[in-house]
């Protein structure tokens, strides 16, 4: 690793995970709020997915792109940020 990608690649890093916490507490809140039995309990998971994505199945393929898309823009947006607090030193 050079020096002078090491910043952008920890900025990287650690957007991503930010990004991916991010995309699993939404999706898990959304999951909770959206069935028509509420919470966090089996028949309030399987409602809450259905409601999501049509099926159970479905609304996992809508969480799991949610939380992808949300650990890629976070990753990218920390590269970024990186990159922009470098170039004002």
């Amino acid at each position: 690793m050079e020096k002078k990608n090491a910043g952008e690649k920890i900025g990287a890093g650690v957007g991503g995970a930010t990004g991916t916490a991010a995309g699993i507490s939404g999706g898990i809140s959304a999951v909770s709020a959206a069935g028509t039995t509420a919470g966090l309990s089996g028949p309030g998971i399987i409602s809450g997915l259905a409601a999501i994505g049509g099926t159970a199945l479905g609304g996992i393929a809508v969480i799991a792109a949610g939380t992808v898309a949300a650990a890629g823009a976070g990753a990218y947006g920390g590269y970024r940020l990186v990159k922009w607090l470098k170039k004002r030193k």
